[in-house]
C-alpha cells in the first residue's frame, strides 16, 4: 500500500497478488473509489508482490511480481495499466524502492528491487535490463530502501538476519557496512527515518529494531551527486562490454558448433 498525493488531496493505493489495484479515500474504506486490473499484454493478471511510486508522482508507478518480472504502469490516461516489462529476477520480487533524494541532479528515474533469488538489482525506467546486480547475499533479500538524504546510499535486509548499507560511490561489489541482528531472525522490512540517520528493521519474530547510522556513512558530501553520475556511467560501460563479450562468445560457439558438425574427410 502507498498513500500518494498532497496533504489536502490524497488517496491510498493498494495492490494485491490477484492483479487488482484499488484507490481508496481515507474517509471511506467500505469500497474503493477506483479499481483496475493489471494485465500484461491483456493475457493474464500480474501477481503483484510490491509497489512503489517515483518521487512526487501520483500517476506512474512500478510493481514487482511473483514471476520475477518488474512492470511500469500508470493509473490514468490512454495508457492506463501496465506499460513496460523489465526482466531480470529469477524469483519473486520482494521489494521496490524509487530514488527520492533531492539534489542538484535528478535521479528519479532510478529504482532498486530485491528478490527471493538472493539478489538486489539497480534499474532505470529508461532501460528494460538491470543496470547492475548486487550478488553478495546468501539468502532471500526481503527489502531494499534508498536513503532519503544520500543519493548513492541504500540499505537491504535478508533472511539470515543481515543488514547491509551500500554506497554506490564507494563500492558496488561489497556493502560499505554490514551487521547481523542478534539471533539471526529473518528480516523482512526496512525503512529510513526522515533524517536519514536511523533505519528501522522488522523481523519474522515480530520485533522491530532501530539502528543508528554513523554520520560518516549517512551524510552525503557535496560531490556525491556528480560522483553518482560517474558511477552510473561506469556501470553502463561495463554492461556494454559484458554484452559484447557474451555476443562474441555466442558467435564463437556457433562457429565451433557448425565446424564440429561438418563430416571429416
Amino acid at each position: 500500500m502507498k498513500v500518494v498525493g498532497t496533504q489536502n488531496a490524497h488517496n491510498l493505493i493498494s495492490v494485491s497478488t490477484d492483479g487488482k489495484m484499488c484507490s481508496w479515500s481515507l474517509d471511506m474504506f467500505s469500497q474503493p473509489q477506483e479499481s483496475m486490473e493489471l494485465q500484461h499484454k491483456q493475457s493474464r493478471p500480474v501477481a503483484v508482490t510490491c509497489m512503489a511510486f517515483p518521487h512526487g508522482d501520483v500517476n506512474n508507478f512500478i510493481v514487482g511480481s511473483e514471476e520475477g518480472a518488474v512492470f511500469t504502469a500508470c493509473r490514468h490516461g490512454s495508457k492506463a495499466g501496465i506499460v513496460d516489462a523489465y526482466e531480470g529476477h529469477q524469483g519473486p520480487v520482494t521489494g521496490i524502492s524509487t530514488h527520492a533524494t533531492p539534489g542538484s541532479i535528478d535521479f528519479s528515474h532510478l529504482f532498486l528491487t530485491s528478490s527471493i533469488d538472493w539478489t538486489v538489482k539497480l534499474w532505470s525506467v529508461k532501460e528494460t535490463k538491470p543496470l547492475y546486480s548486487f550478488e553478495d547475499n546468501g539468502d532471500y533479500v526481503y527489502e531494499v530502501a534508498w536513503s532519503p538524504i544520500h543519493p548513492a546510499l541504500f540499505t537491504t535486509v535478508d533472511g539470515s538476519g543481515r543488514i547491509d548499507l551500500w554506497n554506490l560511490n564507494q563500492d558496488t561489489e561489497v556493502p560499505t557496512a554490514s551487521t547481523v541482528v542478534e539471533g539471526n531472525p529473518a528480516l523482512n522490512r526496512v525503512s529510513w527515518t526522515n533524517s536519514g540517520q536511523q533505519i528501522t528493521v522488522g523481523d519474522d519474530m515480530g520485533k522491530i529494531w532501530i539502528y543508528d547510522v554513523g554520520e560518516q556513512l549517512a551524510l552525503p558530501r557535496a560531490d556525491d551527486w556528480a560522483r553518482l553520475v560517474h558511477t552510473l556511467g561506469e556501470l553502463k560501460n561495463n554492461q556494454t562490454e559484458d554484452d559484447h563479450s557474451t555476443r562474441h562468445y555466442e558467435s564463437s560457439f556457433s562457429s565451433l558448433s557448425s565446424l564440429s558438425s561438418s563430416p571429416l574427410r
